[in-house]
């Protein structure tokens, strides 16, 4: 497994390095298969003092699962521990769903971003991401956007041979987008 550690508007120390990696250490017990891990520690400026010290975890296993969690409060290790704690029931999540009852990897998706509406007219393309998928059904696609976290997802659908997105509908209920050409 290999681990990441990256600071943003900090400086990692090495006591921090070392406490990360130690508790990351353990996520082997959970899932086996891990290739990365990437820790993102940042002090960010937001009204609240409870909100400006991050931790996020992405964890990208073999079989092209990818689990993101993110954490926020007044302490550095809090926000860690609490954003490890979220890792470890997502990983939980996903085994008791996956890991004996599907042979199939779960897709690997990256981040979608969206870049941010600026108060111009013109919009500036921030960040290109490319990501490799498989097809997949709708039901798997809305398990894997929970598992992110995400709000949408895209994916290519074994059924109609075309992309398609899902999305959390504020309802709670779940939308599907059919693109056709015109």
């Amino acid at each position: 497994m290999e681990y990441v550690i990256k600071g943003r508007n900090l400086e990692v120390s090495d006591a921090l390095r070392s406490y990360v990696e130690k508790r990351i250490k353990k996520l082997d017990r959970f899932l086996p298969n891990i290739d990365e891990v990437e820790v993102d520690l940042s002090i960010r400026s937001a009204k609240s003092a409870q909100d400006r010290q991050a931790a996020q975890i992405t964890l990208r296993a073999a079989n092209g699962l990818i689990l993101r969690a993110e954490e926020r409060s007044d302490d550095l290790r809090a926000s860690f521990d609490a954003a490890l704690d979220k890792m470890v029931r997502q990983i939980k999540r996903y085994k008791g769903k996956h890991w004996q009852s599907q042979s199939r990897p779960v897709a690997a998706v990256e981040e979608a971003v969206v870049p941010e509406e600026e108060e111009e007219t013109t919009a500036e393309l921030v960040r290109i991401k490319r990501f490799e998928t498989r097809p997949m059904d709708v039901e798997e696609a809305i398990e894997q956007m929970e598992l992110l976290g995400h709000d949408f997802f895209l994916f290519y659908n074994a059924e109609d041979e075309q992309f398609n997105v899902v999305y959390r509908r504020r309802d709670g209920g779940y939308g599907l987008l059919i693109p056709e050409l015109a």
